[in-house]
């Protein structure tokens, strides 16, 4: 094995003693830890040396990095990080993101709202503001149980899995699409312990993308999890949304263009739709023009699914055990395809 150093640039800001596990890994590594706002914060030389580049967003013309060989990114999502110049002038560069470390948080996310719409809280939410207690109560806000119900999955990554594991937990129904159908088991990607579906035996049945009208039209609720890529653009179509059942419910926490968003507010003016939650939009921050502001049963959060206070302790843990492999000769964990944009 070479001794040749490994010089290995942070460009976010990392507390001193995840940064001293860093340098514990090996000699050869040599940590340059300098946080910066711009690529111009940081010297000429230093980012000609640098052979590994762990940044949330900070990259320097395409022409600047000779000796680069693998950028670790601080996002799940890549589809931003894929159109950087820079990697015009690397196309063997390897490229790493942290894939599986909101898939805990973002379940919990989902089976939060999916137990809400089911049991009718934000109708109950409004008619708090109207002090309202109708006779009729039992009837109008029957609950949707999850035990028994049928939930579609939509993307049948990291994320996916773990909401599949616990619509499981709570007696429920999956159905699952994702692009590679004949492929089950979880490619190699950061886990939490005991979390997800590494064997890929927990859903009910599974579907392509080419047949999600025929999968939804079984589903009381459906999840999107599948990144933005040229392929998912707009998968989530008014042909889709059409053919789910009628009162079902939609939640996306995906990428925006992922669902066609007019498409989804005329099903929910209509009431085909019984309600729907969107954690991402095509546009963000949000218009305060668009109609799905005030559409019915409509919940919108500013892109926050994946907030977790803990994200730069789970991140390093990723990037140590990725630096150790890259050490050692090993494949890296989360490798992204960029012929697939994830």
């Amino acid at each position: 094995m070479s001794d040749d150093k490994i010089r290995v640039l942070i460009t976010l800001k990392f507390e001193e003693a995840l940064i001293d596990r860093f340098n514990a890994i090996s000699s050869r590594l040599e940590i340059l830890h300098r946080p910066a706002r711009s690529y111009t914060d940081i010297i000429t030389d230093v980012w000609e040396s640098t052979e590994i580049l762990y940044t949330a967003g900070i990259f320097p013309p395409q022409d600047a990095m000779p000796t680069l060989k693998w950028i670790q990114s601080h996002r799940a999502g890549v589809d931003q990080l894929l159109s950087i110049p820079l990697l015009e002038n690397h196309p063997d560069v390897q490229i790493t993101s942290m894939r599986g470390i909101h898939a805990t948080n973002i379940a919990e996310y989902v089976m939060g709202f999916l137990l809400m719409f089911g049991h009718r809280v934000p109708i109950l939410m409004r008619k708090q503001t109207q002090k309202a207690w109708e006779d009729d109560r039992y009837t109008r806000y029957m609950p949707k149980q999850l035990r028994g119900a049928t939930v579609g999955i939509v993307g049948y990554g990291a994320i996916g899995r773990e909401i599949a594991r616990l619509v499981k937990a709570f007696g429920g129904y999956v159905l699952a699409a994702k692009r590679d159908a004949k492929t089950v088991m979880m490619p190699e990607a950061f886990r939490h312990d005991g979390t997800g579906d590494i064997e890929g035996d927990l859903f009910d049945r599974l579907y392509p993308p080419q047949a999600l009208a025929t999968m939804v039209k079984d589903c009381d609720f459906v999840v999107v999890t599948v990144p933005y890529t040229p392929e998912t653009k707009n998968l989530y179509d008014e042909r889709v949304i059409n053919a789910m059942k009628k009162g079902s419910f939609l939640v996306n926490i995906g990428r925006g263009g992922v669902v066609d968003e007019e498409a989804l507010f005329a099903a929910l003016e209509s009431r085909h739709l019984g309600g729907a939650a969107m954690d991402v939009f095509a546009e963000e921050p949000l218009p305060e023009s668009s109609p799905l502001w005030t559409a019915p049963n409509m919940i919108i959060t500013p892109h926050i699914a994946g907030n977790m206070d803990d994200y730069d302790v789970k991140a390093s843990i990723v990037f140590e055990d990725n630096l150790r492999r890259y050490v050692e000769g090993k494949p890296l964990m989360n490798l992204v395809n960029r012929e697939l944009g994830y």
